[in-house]
């Protein structure tokens, strides 16, 4: 027999309102400041947490629900990928590069945002966007596991993917790129924590990370990655939320904030625009059958999404970051920049890289009419030239890095793209040297923090980045060998993608799955 309900079901705000509002709780042994040091020390004012709506009014018990119906879809389809061979179905084996550095690059921190944003609720004294951040850390741990089961199949037959959250990530100096961005923000305050990974790389940059990388993963045949990014952009849109109903509330509770919250977007743009130049080189260069170009996808995803965006918070007072200008110049060049540099250090990677052919570079020069054949073709021309009579060039040393974002000093000027952009600051009797005017920005705004950071190559040739027992005195002794044996890279591992293994390995696999021998 059915029972009887003697009460009508709780609508939609008023379960939200118990399951949120509901739980919270007073102090009473200990003074609220006492209980949340965070909240105030970097001079946010919040007057009234009560204001803060979450727009999705999810509570946890709905949470489960939706969760675990996406995560068996998400395994079935990945068993059936690997059952199924699928990894012979990708366009080929450059491919797993951009796999590679997603895995290698974002992925752990998948991780560390999980950690982040626990600690952001735990250190907000409004219940309403506590509840939100810990939903939010849960979805960014599962985001990490989900990433590393996708790709961890492909780990069973080609190189490289072996200890890219455990070793590489730390130690690798490309990789500390996106690490010294999450560093930056984790050392933060619990506001700011939520303008440089809630808005800036939530909301502002994740559809240029996500949308682009899982369409090139539809495009060159990878099943795995797209279903996990599938799974990943249904939580994304809700964070998006979060990170902009953070923004507003700052802005509305005291117009005292206005200052702070602008100063954390102009610095966050930019540092999350130079974390994006490493997704610039993926879908110009690492894919082997293109989506679109990055100069397209910034157009479309950042200077008209992100226009819209800021159109939308200009009635708070907030302006258009100043480094937009510069983006536009950069959209043009740092692709092309980057995988220069990418392809002459890949000695010192864990990935492989390869020189464009003539196909790769007539696409490049349709999509970039005004600076690829003028800059660019004739240097990849001459690096083919070399490599076709033996002679494939790797730097001997490895490049100097940005004090800030941690990139090898390799991009140009604003108004001259034939030289190199050097910034120095002084600071307690050191120089220190950054890549660009936004960065040394950064550095004169905050030099004690950023005089602390780790840089891998300064750490390599101070001799703090070999294994136990290295003799630096030795015959023969090679540093960068070294190096890459305490980052647990193999020599297979590196280099140019021609005469790999994975090539090779690849070509073999495919040849017996398609052929009746």
């Amino acid at each position: 027999m059915d029972m009887q309900a003697t009460k009508k079901k709780l609508g939609l705000k008023e379960k939200y309102a118990h399951m949120t509002r509901g739980l919270d709780w007073e102090t009473t042994y200990q003074p609220k400041e006492k209980v949340f040091p965070q909240a105030t020390f970097e001079g946010i004012k919040v007057h009234d947490w009560d204001k803060w709506e979450d727009p999705f009014r999810l509570t946890m018990d709905a949470y489960w629900k939706y969760q675990a119906e996406k995560e068996r879809k998400l395994y079935a389809v990945l068993d059936a990928f690997a059952q199924n061979n699928g990894h012979l179905g990708i366009t080929d084996a450059r491919y797993l590069s951009a796999v590679k550095l997603f895995l290698t690059g974002i992925s752990p921190l998948e991780y560390m945002a999980h950690r982040g944003f626990a600690a952001a609720g735990r250190n907000f004294p409004g219940v309403g966007p506590r509840v939100a951040c810990l939903m939010q850390s849960i979805d960014e741990v599962r985001h990490a596991q989900t990433q590393i089961h996708a790709l961890s199949n492909y780990n069973k037959f080609y190189e490289g993917f072996h200890a890219g959250a455990s070793h590489q990530i730390e130690r690798l100096w490309y990789l500390s790129v996106p690490k010294s961005f999450f560093d930056d923000a984790f050392s933060a305050g619990p506001f700011e924590w939520m303008i440089a990974i809630g808005f800036s790389f939530e909301y502002v940059l994740t559809n240029l990370l996500f949308v682009p990388f899982m369409s090139g993963a539809a495009y060159n045949g990878d099943m795995a990655t797209v279903t996990f990014g599938f799974s990943a952009q249904s939580d994304e849109a809700r964070h998006m939320t979060l990170g902009l109903e953070c923004i507003k509330f700052m802005l509305e509770q005291d117009p005292d904030n206005l200052p702070i919250v602008q100063k954390w977007i102009d610095k966050w743009a930019w540092r999350g625009i130079r974390v994006l130049s490493l997704v610039s080189t993926m879908m110009d260069y690492m894919l082997p059958k293109r989506v679109m170009s990055w100069k397209e996808a910034w157009e479309i995803y950042f200077e008209q999404n992100g226009g819209a965006l800021f159109n939308d918070l200009a009635k708070y007072g907030i302006k258009v970051p100043d480094c937009i200008a510069q983006c536009t110049v950069d959209k043009e060049h740092q692709s092309h920049q980057l995988w220069l540099t990418l392809c002459t250090h890949s000695h010192a990677m864990g990935l492989h890289t390869w020189l464009p052919d003539a196909e790769e570079m007539d696409w490049l020069s349709a999509k970039y009419p005004n600076t690829f054949d003028k800059y660019y073709r004739p240097r990849f021309d001459e690096l083919r030239e070399r490599a076709d009579k033996g002679e494939r060039f790797f730097a001997n040393t490895l490049p100097m890095l940005c004090q800030v974002c941690q990139i090898p000093m390799l991009f140009t000027e604003p108004d001259d793209p034939t030289k190199i952009c050097y910034r120095e600051s002084e600071f307690q009797g050191e120089k220190y040297h950054t890549c660009s005017d936004g960065c040394k920005h950064i550095f004169d705004d905050e030099p004690e923090k950023y005089i602390q950071a780790w840089l891998p190559v300064y750490q390599l040739y101070q001799g703090n980045c070999w294994p136990e027992g290295t003799d630096p005195t030795a015959e023969g002794f090679n540093p960068v060998a070294k190096y890459l044996e305490w980052c647990h890279i193999d020599a297979k591992d590196t280099g140019d993608y021609e005469g790999s293994s994975d090539q090779e390995n690849f070509a073999a696999w495919r040849g017996v799955a398609t052929q009746n021998v």
